[in-house]
């Protein structure tokens, strides 16, 4: 089945997390490259957000992002620095992309690295939760992930 086209409302806000502005200004100060994930509650989303999560700690050139704030608080700093970077960094959980494809609607879809961590580490398609797989596994396989994505990265700067 395919789903076509969608859009949805969503509410406006006031304001903006005071902790994201600053992260967000030095992160474009200092030209980081912004890493976002799948936050799903399901394995695959579990090992996609761990993997970026490792992706920004063994990097320097990168620094994990809000796409939270980046999808609702579109005037918030931190959807500036995103929608403004060269390259982003949008590791997956699954093909279904979910975060990706709001992001290919946000930024060009050439400045995304787009990973679908499933893909690389072929793990546990017959599992749901994430809680379901020892940690030890989903670090290990979220290690995978963060390693191709940098090398992936790497291979992409180096590229005319």
């Amino acid at each position: 089945m395919k789903t076509e086209n969608f859009s949805i409302n969503v509410d406006a806000v006031s304001g903006f997390c005071g902790v994201g502005e600053k992260w967000a200004k030095n992160a474009i100060e200092n030209n980081k490259t912004p890493v976002l994930s799948c936050e799903g509650p399901c394995i695959r989303g579990e090992i996609a957000r761990v993997a970026a999560n490792m992706v920004a700690k063994k990097d320097s050139s990168c620094r994990r992002a809000c796409h939270g704030e980046l999808f609702f608080v579109p005037h918030s700093s931190i959807a500036t620095w995103i929608k403004e970077s060269e390259t982003i960094i949008m590791i997956d959980g699954c093909f279904l992309k979910c975060h990706g494809r709001v992001l290919a609607n946000l930024v060009s879809d050439r400045n995304i690295l787009h990973i679908d961590a499933s893909a690389i580490h072929k793990a546990y398609p017959d599992i749901f939760l994430y809680d379901d797989v020892p940690e030890a596994d989903r670090r290990k396989l979220a290690e995978k992930v963060a390693d191709k994505t940098i090398s992936m990265l790497i291979s992409r700067s180096s590229s005319p």
